[in-house]
């Protein structure tokens, strides 16, 4: 009884990351790639038929499966990421203009969500040997 219920639970929670990381494509104060790595786990757990689903997703699912696997990320989508960021909360943050407190609460926000990325673990590319002539 109780593992049924962890199941559901963990299905719950993957569907509402998916939700929230779709939305998190449109509102710029939500982030969409930590939302579908927590659908990601949730689902390991709970639904190999939605675990599976997004690993073959044709927009996110290399990446994913990259995340997986590996644990890190391309450090062109870091990159893209990080920018998105600076420019969704810079905008955020002028939107509130007078509003002192919460610019600073999106500051900290911000910030955080950064370092974060930062210390994200990047991919290593392998390049092919130069020949000897």
């Amino acid at each position: 009884m109780r593992k049924q219920i962890k199941k559901y639970l963990l299905i719950f929670c993957g569907l509402l990351s998916i939700a929230l990381g779709i939305i998190g494509a449109v509102l710029p104060i939500l982030p969409t790639t930590p939302f579908l790595i927590l659908a990601l786990t949730c689902f390991a757990k709970s639904s190999p038929r939605f675990h599976k689903m997004l690993l073959n997703n044709r927009w996110f699912g290399s990446a994913l499966q990259q995340w997986e696997e590996e644990r890190t990320i391309t450090r062109t989508s870091k990159l893209k990421a990080m920018a998105l960021v600076v420019l969704t909360f810079s905008i955020s943050i002028g939107v509130l203009y007078g509003r002192l407190q919460l610019q600073l609460g999106l500051l900290v926000l911000g910030s955080i969500l950064l370092a974060f990325m930062w210390h994200l673990k990047e991919s290593q590319t392998i390049t092919a040997p130069i020949a000897d002539k």
